[in-house]
């Protein structure tokens, strides 16, 4: 089926409807990507980890049907796990 032949037969009703099962489940269709990029990204952190705890690919997938965190919370969640890691922030400097 083309895009032409499914805008044709899809309405917007429809259409509006998988989009929030797709927002509540998660992604459709054969390929997750998120999955793959959470395999890469969980091995990733897991070569260059301390003896700290070891990460799962499920630490890195979105949580799907949660409310999305605001900008402001996001960058607490990463600098709690940069200091978790022992890294160091380093305050940009605009001159």
């Amino acid at each position: 089926m083309t895009v032409a032949d499914l805008d044709m037969r899809l309405g917007s009703a429809e259409l509006t409807e998988w989009m929030a099962y797709e927002k509540i489940t998660g992604p459709l269709g054969r390929r997750r990507h998120d999955i793959q990029a959470a395999t890469i990204s969980s091995t990733v952190a897991n070569a260059n980890r301390g003896k700290g705890r070891k990460f799962e690919v499920r630490d890195f997938l979105p949580a799907y049907g949660m409310e999305r965190q605001s900008p402001t919370d996001m960058l607490a969640a990463i600098r709690g796990i940069n200091k978790a890691m022992g890294g160091d922030e380093h305050a940009r400097r605009d001159d």
